[in-house]
């Protein structure tokens, strides 16, 4: 209950303040053939690729990743989360499964902005650098299947701006005042002016 209430509380921040999407799985590169009867030239070694950026890293211990999904296309939506679950109970990647035991995923009862459905990918604790990118998830598990699985999760989301991702840090309140003591005024009040009679603070020298 409580993770719902938090859910539809941050809906609103995932309608206005929306992450870049998921960087989708890279396509295989195109070999170039020879025209018949050509004999092959010998291709330089291409240089390694650069490490990719990573897509989805949390900074804070918990997270969560929001997911506005088209209302008529959910069940395509949670048919990726069933491709997905499928691909942590058959990784053997230590890195994977230590992302999976801390990543559930819930559906809010609420709808999301401009009539969606709110998924929220929910994660705690949260393994540090790790890329929570579906993609790369994806590809490994299924790298046959992959541009149909994508297909339907690209098309399933709400369109540009339907997923935030949000780091979550614990609450730590400031101390109270004594037993007794008067509520402290809102923060950035004025202190009360002085008495009348009252002595004045000696200016500084």
């Amino acid at each position: 209950m409580r993770i719902a209430r938090l859910v539809f509380a941050v809906a609103v921040i995932a309608a206005a303040n929306a992450s870049a999407q998921v960087a989708p799985p890279a396509p295989a590169p195109a070999t170039q053939q020879p025209p018949s009867g050509a004999p092959a030239t010998p291709q330089p070694p291409s240089a390694a690729p650069a490490a990719a950026p990573t897509a989805r890293a949390f900074t804070a211990p918990t997270g969560m990743i929001l997911n506005a999904v088209r209302l008529e296309r959910a069940v395509d939506f949670e048919l990726v989360i069933g491709y997905l679950q499928a691909a942590f109970a058959k990784s053997a990647n230590p890195q994977l499964r230590a992302q999976s035991a801390g990543w559930r995923m819930f559906k809010a009862t609420e709808p999301g902005p401009n009539n969606t459905v709110l998924y929220v990918f929910f994660v705690d604790p949260a393994v540090a650098g790790a890329d929570y990118a579906l993609g790369p998830i994806l590809s490994d598990a299924y790298p046959d299947q992959v541009e149909q699985i994508w297909k339907l999760y690209q098309g399933a989301l709400a369109g540009p701006g339907s997923q935030s991702l949000l780091n979550l840090t614990p609450v730590e309140p400031p101390p109270l005042p004594p037993a007794g003591a008067p509520v402290p005024p809102p923060a950035g009040t004025p202190p009360p002016p002085p008495l009348p009679g009252s002595a004045l603070p000696a200016a500084a020298p």
